[in-house]
């Protein structure tokens, strides 16, 4: 049981299904975005580069135009071409550049940053450079009348093309993380609609957990939950129409105990009770005879009187025990201050009983009150017999709603164990206090005592049938 316990506190705590299915929701949410951003980010460097081409092929394509027009007027073709012609396809961070045949820098015209750039931080630039590799040259040739005059090179600066692939980036993920958030709470909120019904299951379960089998639940829009709906009244009309067949056969196991009982007690009070009367008898009669004419034996003759008085009075005890007094004669009330009364007369002060009535305990069923007096019985036996008790008070209030039978004692301490033992009848007590709906409660205290709280529901002689 130790073990049990320390597994079950070394569980972790249980986490609401709506957040865990509402984080799920958001994880994968999560991984779509993040692909969407990555995809994003590859589409982004595919335009850099293509934009990259077609102004190369452009610039190529006009210096070619410009030494084909200098061929034709007889211009030297060596004279450097004009590239400011071009400057209204620039960008930002745009470089473009003509080289002769040789390789060598003829002209080149660049673009600045614009001001409002804003730098990327230094992790994603080095992301971006690994994988992307901004700012490669982009070449053409400049072709007039079939052969190469050169080369036209267009190149965009690496920073201002990172700088624009993290500010296209960042407010994609601005985006993103508010729609995410968004869907968040829209998925959390849905579910706590859809999940509402599970309080009404979980109070349900509560109720059947205190032995309330009334327990029903309502058809729900979810199939899911429908079934769970439907198995669980089938469950619990089940068990209550069990337990009330086990409680039935247990109040009728009860009447043929105490039928038995009874019959017992008629026996040993007409069959031994009267031996011992006879016994009593011849044993007064012997004595008197050898008082006169054989006094060594009259002490032996007092002595079998003795004893048989003692066997007479255990005899009495136990007929008290097996045949109670009728309680549908004397009352519920009277029949408990008379084993109260013949408690207190047994133990001569050794131990202490009281009893306390409160409410109308005496237009009780027969069975109830017969269940209620054998239960207060066998509990003061316990308290005077193993609790070594000086004191012993029963407690009897019958209200409205429920009885309580309550006796406490301040017997000796409980030592290492809280725990009642198995012989002292609490089993009797718990079977006819289950029979009659009830509940029985029993607890020990380390520093001495134990309290006894029988618990069962009202049910009034004039309701019954």
């Amino acid at each position: 049981m130790r073990q049990a316990s320390n597994s079950v506190a070394s569980r972790p705590p249980a986490i609401d299904l709506k957040l865990r299915l509402a984080l799920r929701v958001a994880a994968l949410a999560a991984l779509c975005f993040i692909a969407v951003a990555t995809y994003a980010l590859f589409d982004s460097d595919r335009a850099a580069k293509a934009k990259t081409s077609r102004i190369a092929e452009i610039v190529a394509r006009d210096l070619s135009l410009q030494q084909s027009q200098a061929q034709w007027l007889s211009v030297s073709i060596n004279a450097t071409p004009d590239l400011q012609g071009i400057a209204a396809l620039m960008e930002p961070g745009l470089c473009i550049a003509y080289r002769d045949n040789t390789g060598a820098f003829r002209q080149g015209v660049c673009s600045g940053a614009p001001a409002d750039e804003i730098a990327a931080p230094e992790i994603f630039a080095v992301l971006y450079r690994a994988i992307f590799r901004p700012g490669e040259p982009v070449s053409m040739p400049v072709l007039v009348a079939g052969s190469a005059r050169g080369m036209a090179v267009a190149t965009f600066d690496p920073a201002t093309q990172i700088g624009q692939s993290w500010r296209e980036a960042s407010r994609l993920l601005s985006i993103m993380a508010f729609a995410l958030a968004g869907l968040c709470v829209a998925v959390y909120a849905a579910l706590a609609r859809a999940l509402r019904p599970t309080r009404a299951v979980g109070a349900a379960l509560n109720q059947l957990a205190t032995n309330d089998l009334s327990a029903r639940l309502p058809r729900f829009d979810l199939a899911e939950l429908s079934v769970i709906s439907g198995v669980f009244n089938t469950l619990a009309e089940r068990l209550q129409t069990t337990l009330a067949e086990r409680n039935a056969l247990t109040r009728k196991l009860i009447e043929v105990q105490d039928e038995e009982r009874r019959h017992l007690a008629r026996e040993l009070h007409d069959e031994f009770g009267q031996s011992l009367s006879a016994i009593a008898a011849q044993a007064a009669a012997a004595a008197h005879t050898a008082e006169r004419e054989c006094p060594p034996l009259y002490e032996e003759c007092r002595g079998i009187s003795r004893t048989t008085a003692h066997m007479m009075e255990a005899l009495r005890g136990a007929l008290v025990r097996l045949r109670p007094p009728d309680v549908d004669e004397l009352g519920l009330t009277l029949s408990l201050e008379s084993l109260v009364a013949s408690w207190n007369g047994f133990e001569k002060g050794r131990t202490r009983f009281e009893i306390a009535v409160i409410g109308a305990a005496d237009d009780l069923p027969p069975g109830v009150s017969a269940s209620l007096y054998r239960i207060a019985q066998e509990a003061i036996t316990n308290a005077a017999k193993h609790a070594h008790a000086r004191r012993v008070q029963l407690r009897l209030e019958a209200g409205d709603a429920a009885i309580v039978l309550t006796v406490e004692d301040d017997g000796e301490a409980a030592g290492d164990s809280l725990t009642p033992k198995a012989g002292m009848g609490l089993l009797g007590m718990q079977e006819r206090v289950v029979s009659l709906g009830g509940s029985l409660q029993f607890e020990r205290q380390e520093a001495g005592g134990a309290r006894l709280v029988a618990r069962i529901p009202t049910m009034r002689a004039e309701s019954q049938t």
